[in-house]
């Protein structure tokens, strides 16, 4: 039987809880920032300092928030939908996983940053990689429901393609300024990339069973 590509060579299974992990992290780099805010500005990717070398910012950038109600809906989203998808993956491929696409959402942001000139733009969260655990749910649980604000039922790959047309439209339209909308389509986006690529998976077919 011949071998997987390495792109496709799969981890041995294991489960070891690293979305609390990786809460955890999220959390402690917080309270560190809370104690020393200059802490924060050496974390966000910033076009500027990534050009002079500091590569590193592109990974940091999604371990720091702004506020605590920035760092809750994340870790919150990161809390209901990371560990089923751990479950489902396995820990080693949940975390390469949820940092490559971050990291990949955070240089998207740099090229779309550095294009505009907005060179002194700070990019902080770890939206682009929550955005990819969504789809990466919706894929792998499509027959989901989740409650929007705890009362209305949608399923999860609609609430993929509906969360896509309001970033699509804010990003467009300069809703919600000061929101980093194209980092979090980029999560999208990367999600599906890597679903296909590493997984063999085509979310889109598992969004939608009945068209193949």
């Amino acid at each position: 039987m011949r071998s997987p590509s390495i792109l496709r060579r799969p981890f041995r299974y294991d489960f070891h809880n690293a979305t609390l992990v990786l809460i955890a992290v999220n959390v402690g780099v917080f309270l560190l920032t809370q104690v020393s805010p200059r802490f924060l500005v050496n974390l966000a990717m910033v076009p500027a300092y990534v050009v002079q070398g500091r590569i590193w910012l592109l990974f940091t950038y999604m371990f720091a928030h702004g506020g605590i109600s920035h760092l809750f809906f994340n870790m919150l989203g990161l809390f209901f939908f990371g560990t089923h998808v751990e479950r489902e993956l396995g820990s080693k491929e949940f975390l390469l996983f949820y940092l490559l696409t971050g990291v990949l959402a955070g240089a998207f942001s740099f090229a779309a940053y550095a294009a505009a000139g907005a060179w002194v733009t700070f990019l902080i969260g770890a939206s682009g990689a929550i955005y990819a655990v969504l789809l990466a749910f919706a894929a792998l649980f499509p027959g989901s429901t989740i409650y929007v604000w705890g009362i209305l039922p949608v399923r999860a790959p609609v609430l993929v393609l509906a969360y896509t047309g309001i970033e699509i439209a804010s990003q467009l339209f300069s809703f919600r300024s000061g929101v980093a909308h194209l980092t979090h389509l980029a999560g999208f986006g990367f999600a599906y990339l890597y679903f296909l690529v590493r997984l063999g998976i085509n979310p889109i077919r598992r969004f939608f069973p009945g068209n193949r």
